[in-house]
């Protein structure tokens, strides 16, 4: 991607990614790496390395027949996606927020690229297991991200040398370990973006040495694709096209995504063919990351009306959808918006508008081609989970390895009358996070039919259909609708009979009559004699199966063990669950945790055979805890569980701590005490000398004193096992010069160890403003920022803006950090050292000291791997 055209500012919210950590003592997360990074990976040396293995294959997709006049197969969509827009604290299995980019758009997309990568943190990035196992649930192969920055993003061309470095034998070093990393981690090959500048032709023509080595090596079905950035003579020059310059690249690569700057690409298209290659092996550029749906494309430049398009489509950003989205009802409004267009029927998108969607460009796909088929409409998170209709966790999660195959059509309703409404519903799941709903006023006019799956599925003749469903209604109103494949928009419709009295319900469909016949599509018909003016339908689960195989329930697996196990705090533990299974069509394995009452509460799931829980906390002062694992198989059955316990450590006495809003004021002026003691704490007794209160039992007291001078604060925490204190001695001033207490910091210039652009120097940290990106930003690795306030001030507070205040994610907020204090620039004391700030604002008041220089020392500037320190503002009050 041309990267001039993002200020500084915003490349780290491009290309962002994970920072792996050493310590087991978080949960897992996906890899990044420099070339020195890479070079020294091995899955024995990366503690994180087993919990970042993909084990679902990639699925065939086909494409059937058409969905509108104007879809085709010919052309495909390759879609560069930044599947997580955190640097860090997004985990390799799963997360604990609903609100998670779950794309679900799969059916359109031929090859997933998967964005990521920074001069901050990584340039070489793996995709995270739960995409891999997503994309290839759904047919689509994903590729990681080698990304070159360009220099004034960061980039060093010495990263492009590391990477080409060639032995004597001939063999790239980097290429294997590329190549090593793909397999290990299951997903398809690499996205190479070269934007480095200082290269020669020496250097292009060792870079088609490489890609040489890595088709020579690469395994069968794994792709490289290059981006249109470096060309013969080894800068860098964006063709837009495919031209003389780069078609070198092309030809060593089995792809090329050509930049964005163009009219029409049938130049390129003739070029391709001249070369001997498929015209569709280029991937045209769009970029829709800032406008998304409103971005201005020249689509006649490569679907020309009435012709075979030009080349394929590929297009950056696609995760507009979620990035400019509040909340999941929103994201999936907009991803509607951006694959469908305005009407929301993939067969009528030609009067759409200026944004056809890309079902207007593409035939939808299937991978639904062999039993047996299930589906409980999971979109990858939510608000709860579920199993069969009983509440089994009251958290929120996202798992995108989780994820259903999701409907084809979103959504087709064919009607005389005003169709009823469909939609994923997160309130009322069967099994997992979400089921479907149909909802609206019925009568005889306004039957609907809603056209759901596209399928390839051959009936035997003990082939049945299952679907689950949930109404208050005294009949479900409902039928179940099949076409075959040699007519496929011709259906035949099933009675749908159970009664369901607001309870969830199955009922089974024999297909026996139907025997060698091949399913093209499902869908679901509702029809009513009489009037309902609030029909409401939940669908919990449709699968389609052999009844014969049906009767195979899973195994339950074997040697489940525990390990890496870590306690916290005596109340809370992380571990790691391992396990064998050799079994066939597992989908995947529920985890669950044994509660007191011996109910289950269920914890996570994964198709992986290990998986890490992470801050599981005690419940109460339980002593043993015990943990199941269920095998769940592709007809959702599930295994009798296996299961493991361990010991909780002796239950902790408290540790006493606290913090006060300010620690000078004005006689009588209200102070806020609050408590910091460790979470095992039942009781407080506060002792304020001098105070009114003078003693308080409250958690968080506020505190007056009428008396100018200094006074000491004392905190006992108590539990029933023992209690701690903490006394603060002479911590509170009361002063009538309180009230000339500012931020001395305001409007002073300091100076800094480094900057990362020319508008982002120390002067930002101090000018009183925290939007349009005024903020101090460095690289340095070990970034400081040093005030002299004039004379030298009695020093009372300090607060710090870090990213999230200014508007950018919390993942970038401030670490680890101290400020010391000096009279004369040279001998120093500490004041305040933060070791695990996660917070946007962070206030640090202290005991009065007079001082007339501050330094700010940046120890980790983010909450995971990216360097770059960003502080909005840096502010030191005082009198």
């Amino acid at each position: 991607m041309d990267l001039r055209k993002f200020p500084f500012c915003l490349i780290f919210l491009v290309i962002l990614f994970f920072s792996p950590i050493k310590s087991m003592a978080d949960q897992p997360v996906s890899s990044y790496w420099f070339p020195e990074g890479l070079m020294e990976w091995t899955p024995e040396n990366d503690p994180h390395a087993s919990f970042n293995k993909s084990t679902v294959l990639l699925k065939k997709s086909e494409s059937l027949y058409q969905d509108n006049n104007h879809a085709q197969s010919d052309a495909k969509l390759a879609a560069l996606s930044a599947l997580n827009p955190h640097t860090s604290g997004v985990p390799s299995q799963g997360g604990k927020e609903f609100f998670a980019n779950t794309f679900s758009y799969w059916q359109y997309v031929d090859l997933m690229v998967y964005w990521a990568g920074s001069a901050g943190e990584g340039i070489i990035v793996p995709p995270s297991a739960d995409v891999i196992d997503a994309a290839h649930k759904n047919g689509v192969p994903i590729l990681g991200n080698i990304f070159f920055p360009p220099t004034v993003y960061g980039g060093k061309f010495a990263w492009v040398e590391q990477m080409l470095v060639q032995n004597e034998d001939g063999s790239f070093p980097a290429a294997d370990k590329l190549l090593e990393v793909a397999e290990y981690y299951g997903f398809d090959g690499w996205f190479i973006n070269q934007e480095t500048e200082g290269g020669t032709t020496k250097t292009a023509e060792k870079m088609n040495d490489f890609l040489d080595y890595l088709q020579a090596n690469k395994r069968e079905g794994m792709h490289i694709q290059w981006y249109d950035s470096m060309i013969d003579n080894g800068r860098i020059s964006w063709q837009n096209a495919l031209t003389d310059r780069n078609q070198t690249f092309f030809e060593k690569s089995d792809s090329m995504f050509l930049n964005f700057w163009w009219n029409s690409q049938k130049n390129s298209s003739e070029k391709a063919k001249q070369l001997g290659r498929s015209e569709y092996d280029l991937y045209t550029g769009i970029d829709v990351e800032a406008r998304g749906t409103e971005t201005n494309i020249p689509w006649e430049g490569i679907f020309p009306e009435g012709q075979k398009p030009y080349t394929s489509l590929g297009i950056y950003r696609p995760d507009w959808a979620f990035k400019t989205a509040s909340s999941t009802e929103e994201f999936f409004e907009k991803e509607n918006l951006f694959w469908v267009g305005k009407n929301g029927d993939p067969r009528k998108t030609a009067d759409n508008g200026q944004w056809k969607g890309m079902a207007h460009y593409f035939t939808a796909k299937t991978v639904i081609n062999e039993l047996p088929f299930t589906t409980n409409f999971n979109t990858g998170s939510g608000k709860t989970f579920v199993l069969d209709g009983k509440t089994v966790s009251s958290n929120e999660w996202n798992n995108r390895s989780l994820q259903d195959i999701l409907p084809t059509w979103r959504w087709i309703r064919e009607s005389n009358g005003t169709p009823l409404e469909i939609d994923f519903d997160w309130d009322q799941p069967f099994y997992g996070g979400s089921s479907l709903k149909i909802s609206g006023e019925i009568s005889k006019s306004n039957a609907t039919n809603f056209m759901l799956y596209k399928t390839n599925l051959p009936i035997e003749k003990d082939t049945e259909i299952s679907i689950t469903y949930k109404t208050k209604f005294d009949s479900p109103t409902m039928k179940v609708g099949v076409s075959f494949q040699d007519h496929p928009d011709k259906f035949t419709f099933f009675d749908v009979k159970k009664k369901s009295h607001d309870r969830w319900t199955s009922d089974q469909l024999k297909l026996k009559k139907y025997e060698e016949k091949t399913i093209a599509a499902f869908s679901i018909l509702v029809e009513s004699e009489k009037e309902i003016e609030d029909y409401v339908m939940n669908i919990g689960e449709l699968k389609i199966y052999n009844k014969e195989a049906y009767k195979e329930s899973p195994a339950t697996v074997e040697h489940l063990q525990s390990s890496k196990q870590e306690f916290q705090q005596g109340i809370y533990t992380n571990l790691a669950l391992n396990w064998k299974d050799t079994q066939e069509n597992v989908s995947r394995y529920d985890i669950y945790r044994i509660l007191p009452d011996g109910s289950k509460e269920w914890v996570g799931a994964t198709p992986n055979t290990t998986y890490y829980l992470s801050n599981l906390k005690r419940i109460g002062k339980e002593k043993t805890t015990k943990l199941e694992v269920v095998t769940v198989n592709e007809h959702n059955q599930r295994s009798k569980p296996i299961s493991t316990s361990f010991e909780w450590p002796a239950y902790p006495i408290p540790t006493a701590d606290f913090d006060v809003k300010q620690t000078v004021a004005a006689p009588g002026e209200e102070i806020q005490f609050f408590n910091k003691s460790s979470e095992v704490t039942e009781e407080w007794e506060w002792y304020f000398e001098g105070g009114s209160p003078e003693t308080s039992t409250e958690e968080n007291p506020i505190v007056t004193y009428s008396e100018e001078g200094k006074y000491t604060v004392r905190l006992t925490a108590k539990n029933s096992e023992g209690k701690d204190t903490v006394t603060k001695e002479a911590l509170i001033t009361i002063s009538k010069d309180a009230k000339n207490i500012t931020n001395l910091a305001l409007n002073k210039i300091g100076t800094v160890s480094g900057r990362c652009a020319a508008s982002e120097g120390a002067e930002k940290a101090t000018d009183g403003i925290v939007t349009n990106n005024s903020k101090w930003c460095s690289l340095d690795k070990n970034a400081w920022l040093q005030l002299d306030l004039g004379e030298s001030k009695h020093l009372t507070q300090f607060v710090l803006k870090h990213a999230e205040a200014g508007g950018e994610p919390a993942a970038f907020n401030t670490k680890a950090f101290s400020i010391k204090v000096s009279q004369d620039g040279v001998n120093w004391s500490d004041a305040v050292a933060v070791n695990d700030n996660s917070l946007g604002i962070s206030e640090h008041s202290i005991v009065p000291i007079e001082a007339r220089y501050v330094r700010l020392d940046i120890i980790q500037p983010t909450q995971g791997g990216d360097q770059a320190t960003r502080i909005y503002e840096f502010e030191v009050y005082g009198f």
